[in-house]
């Protein structure tokens, strides 16, 4: 039984819902379970590009023009 607590409506392309109910019924999920599934994938994701910034932040800046410039000059453009 699923311990979903919350409720939203969402909308979907026929295809892509039809694709969602016979997922979940060859699953043994129900569409909510995978759709709950997948946004917290997404925020996993979105967690680790967030993780990835702050270990970059005392990287220093290049600006586009200085990069492009840059990769002229080493003959690679």
């Amino acid at each position: 039984m699923s311990t979903l607590s919350k409720r939203s409506t969402v909308y979907f392309e026929p295809a892509i819902h039809n694709a969602l109910k016979i997922r979940a019924a060859s699953s043994d999920s129900s569409v909510s379970e995978l759709i709950d599934e997948a946004v917290r994938l997404l925020m996993r994701e979105d967690q680790e590009d967030l993780a990835a910034v702050r270990a970059r932040v005392d990287e220093p800046e290049i600006s586009y023009e200085t990069l492009i410039n840059s990769l002229e000059a080493d003959g690679k453009l």
